[in-house]
């Protein structure tokens, strides 16, 4: 079955942000837990899962001063847009624009800064004795 709408396909120099837009990419939406044990739900478009998210730079307007490509950005929740699925060089992602004045944290790491207030344990569910 093919799906209704495929990756918008580009390259990256075809991209332009403009004025002092910010674009990122791998935001992450997943559910975490903390390290007492609380279950932080991911996003589901109501109440649930209210928190900044982690983002790395894709593309800047040329009026944009205080981030650059490949930094990675904390932006308060709910400052971006939807996404748009797109296929360039390095394979498909999902940007989204974001309001620059609810950047919250630079980052120039490599990798997504990590968060030392989450907990690496999968949820299991309680069992029960036979």
């Amino acid at each position: 079955m093919k799906p209704a709408f495929s990756p918008h396909k580009l390259s990256k120099q075809q991209l332009k942000a403009l004025h002092d837009h910010v674009i990122v990419s791998e935001m992450s939406f997943d559910q975490r837990i903390t390290q007492s044990g609380l279950i932080l739900m991911n996003d589901n478009g109501t109440t649930l899962g209210i928190r900044p998210r982690w983002g790395r730079v894709y593309a800047v307007g040329p009026k944009q001063q205080d981030v650059q490509v490949g930094q990675w950005i904390c932006v308060a929740h709910g400052r971006w847009t939807r996404g748009l699925d797109i296929e360039d060089e390095t394979g498909e992602c999902t940007i989204r624009r974001i309001d620059p004045a609810d950047i919250l944290l630079i980052s120039d790491s490599d990798e997504m800064p990590q968060d030392d207030t989450m907990s690496t344990a999968v949820h299991v569910p309680k069992q029960t004795r036979e």
